[in-house]
């Protein structure tokens, strides 16, 4: 009896001990750990054959946006004025220019940003009321509608003689009606110039008004951004390239009042440029003569602006020399994600199998390309090689999550590399994905509860059999005792 029981009890013991192992393989690590292994560092490298060359003039997607006004083009046409620039709006690439981020008076061009606001917080078929501060303080010589206290006018009749004639009154009218005051609309130009990436605007007139005291400044590069938030607009096109617009009678006014488009673009045959689809001109003594316009060629946007101009039909002309040497020396393609397919491919199979034998794996491998490169058309005639640089691509076996932004390029035969897009490379271990995924995360307290609910029963039913065991040993050994018993008595 006493040798089976000790039996009984050593085996319960071990399935005891057997469970505990079992669960203990499943522990987690050492939550406040680093994920980091106190191992010798090791690290992989990816091969770098494919990387662009040393002797290449390497251009990143930044340096891109200016880097062709540092390359001297002896075809480039000479410009009248203080300050020009010619951006190509698909890439967002400056193509051309002199004194760029110069600030400058832009004059009557200032108009454009508030048509913009008012295409931004109007209806066209509001209605504004005239009142004196809606003229007033206009200088004498600068042009009007000629309004009167208490007239109506919709929002579309204003920005039409704003855009069309350049009606200071009228631009004046619609600051006030959308801002309270013209210093205050003021404040909301300038809030907008900045969410549109002006750097070097300070508008402190609504209309131009040239004030030393106050002066009224931004950039040719700004006023593009500017002009290319307008023809988001498919309105300011229509109004901009219209001969002309008629405002209907008013509450104060019996007849039609017609207003010409100013514009040579136009107005005139002389300066009459097909692709022409919006801008603005302006002129003050101390500003100059300025303009801003943009045109489409086969889709394709470019937006040109020139201040300082010495005489009002000179910019014209440059204007057009800067959209011609725009579209005919410049060339802008969409980016094709095919051409950088097998590089892709190659390095992902690559980088998978330096990772065989680690505890490490790809969880994002994203392409992501510039929608749009431009580049010179004699330097595109020549060719390119897709090209990924790899060289930066460090891979520490240690380390549990790392992340790298391979660049990829764009290598003409001219010795220039162009930075096209980046693929995005995350790794992490397995075992920080089942940690950090909140589906895994669930499935492993799951499966911990579950373990623990088994090594429960487990023992549950080991003491359940262990008391049944003893229960039986004890009724035998009753009965063997009583059966002894019986027999002595028989012997006596």
């Amino acid at each position: 009896m006493k040798n089976s029981f000790t039996k009984i009890l050593s085996v319960l013991m071990a399935l005891i001990l057997v469970f505990g192992i079992f669960d203990n393989v499943y522990a987690d690590p050492d939550p406040e750990g680093d994920g980091e292994s106190t191992s010798e560092e090791t690290t992989f490298s990816l091969e770098t054959t494919a990387s662009a060359a040393d002797d290449q003039i390497v251009v990143s997607t930044d340096d891109a946006k200016t880097a062709f006004l540092n390359e001297t083009n002896p075809e480039a046409p000479e410009i009248n004025g203080k300050s020009f620039v010619l951006f190509d709006a698909q890439s967002q690439i400056y193509l051309y220019g002199q004194d760029i981020n110069t600030a400058l008076e832009p004059a009557s061009t200032t108009k454009l940003m508030t048509v913009l606001l008012a295409f931004e917080n109007c209806d066209m078929s509001d209605t504004v009321t005239i009142t004196p501060m809606m003229f007033a303080g206009i200088p004498d010589d600068y042009v009007r509608l000629g309004m009167t206290e208490g007239e109506e006018f919709t929002v579309e009749a204003l920005v039409n003689a704003a855009i069309l004639k350049s009606c200071n009154d009228a631009t004046l009218a619609l600051a006030i009606h959308i801002g309270g005051s013209e210093a205050d609309f003021c404040t909301l130009m300038n809030d907008r110039a900045k969410e549109l990436g002006c750097t070097n605007t300070n508008f402190t007139s609504s209309y131009g008004l040239s004030d030393p005291e106050r002066p009224n400044l931004t950039t040719v590069s700004d006023m593009c951004k500017i002009l290319e938030a307008c023809l988001a607009y498919p309105e300011f096109s229509e109004i901009a390239t219209s001969t002309q617009y008629e405002i209907p009678e008013t509450n104060k006014y019996n007849d039609k009042r017609t207003v010409l488009n100013a514009n040579r673009f136009i107005s005139t045959q002389m300066y009459a440029y097909e692709y022409y689809i919006g801008g603005k001109t302006g002129f003050t003594e101390a500003a100059g003569n300025t303009i801003v316009a943009a045109a489409n060629k086969n889709g394709r946007i470019l937006v040109a602006a020139i201040f300082g101009a010495e005489d009002s039909e000179i910019r014209y002309s440059d204007i057009i020399q800067l959209f011609e040497y725009g579209y005919n020396k410049f060339t802008t393609v969409a980016i094709d994600e095919a051409d950088y397919t097998t590089l892709k491919d190659n390095t992902e199979v690559q980088i998978n199998q330096l990772l065989v034998d680690t505890d490490l794996k790809i969880v994002d491998y994203t392409i992501n390309l510039n929608p749009y490169h431009t580049t010179l058309t004699s330097r595109a005639l020549g060719g390119y090689t897709a090209v990924i640089e790899l060289s930066g691509v460090v891979i520490n076996p240690n380390i549990t999550s790392q992340s790298f932004d391979i660049p990829l390029y764009r290598r003409y035969s001219d010795n220039y590399t162009y930075e096209v897009g980046t693929i995005h490379l995350l790794i992490e271990s397995k075992e920080r994905l089942s940690e950090i995924t909140p589906e895994k995360s669930s499935s492993k307290f799951w499966g911990k509860l579950k373990k623990l609910i088994i090594t429960v029963l487990g023992v549950s039913v080991l003491a359940v059999i262990l008391i049944a065991a003893i229960f039986i040993f004890r009724r035998r050994n009753i009965k063997r005792k009583d059966r002894n018993f019986r027999n002595k008595s028989k012997m006596l």
